[in-house]
């Protein structure tokens, strides 16, 4: 009875030996392997997505590049453009106007008739100097036509009217009143023939005297 009660004893005691065992320390993770781990895990993931995604993209179609041809532009080149045809100018219309009349009064001078040049002269002395003109004109002069001053001194002059009709190539005299001036010295008036419009025409001619 002890015996067995011994017994029993042992093998209570192994029993409660293996239950109270300590269990096997459990080793400690390597964090290091842990990451490296969940990198590999997460970049097969992004890969496998990004390869899912690529396929599902429609593919984008490119253009044939085209083919340049030196010659075959649609823009013609400057020397084309300027080579164009030209169109016809147009005609002008030319007009004939009728001739104007050629101006037809022209006088010379031939002779001096009185009061030579270099007559000596009083002061205020009154005189009448005469020309001898000829008409080397194509028109006749006829009633307007005279003397007028042409620059000079004036004296005084006044021209005396012409009373007769002078043809073209007809030789005629002319002549003015002149007043000597008071200051002595020597004096040139000059003068020349007017039609009836008043435009002055042919050769000066002129009367010249000393005052003393």
């Amino acid at each position: 009875m002890k015996s067995r009660s011994l017994i029993i004893l042992l093998l209570s005691t192994i029993l409660l030996s293996a239950c109270g065992a300590t269990p096997p320390a459990t080793p400690t993770p390597d964090v290091n392997a842990i990451y490296t781990a969940a990198a590999q895990t997460v970049i097969v993931e992004l890969t496998q997505e990004a390869a899912q995604f690529t396929a599902t993209l429609p593919a984008t179609e490119i253009p044939a590049a085209t083919e340049t041809q030196v010659g075959t532009s649609t823009a013609a080149p400057t020397e084309e453009l300027i080579a164009t045809e030209t169109p016809e100018p147009t005609a002008t219309l030319f007009i004939e106007a009728s001739p104007t009349e050629q101006f037809c009064d022209e006088a010379a001078w031939v002779a001096d008739v009185s009061v030579q040049d270099g007559t000596q002269m009083s002061p205020g002395q009154d005189f009448q100097k005469t020309w001898r003109i000829k008409n080397t004109g194509t028109c006749i002069w006829g009633a307007g036509y005279g003397l007028i001053f042409g620059y000079g001194v004036k004296m005084n002059g006044e021209p005396i009217a012409m009373t007769t009709s002078v043809a073209p190539g007809e030789v005629t005299e002319v002549a003015v009143r002149l007043t000597a001036p008071d200051v002595a010295g020597e004096y040139t008036s000059y003068w020349r023939m007017a039609n009836a419009t008043g435009i002055n025409f042919g050769e000066f001619f002129y009367a010249q005297i000393v005052v003393r």
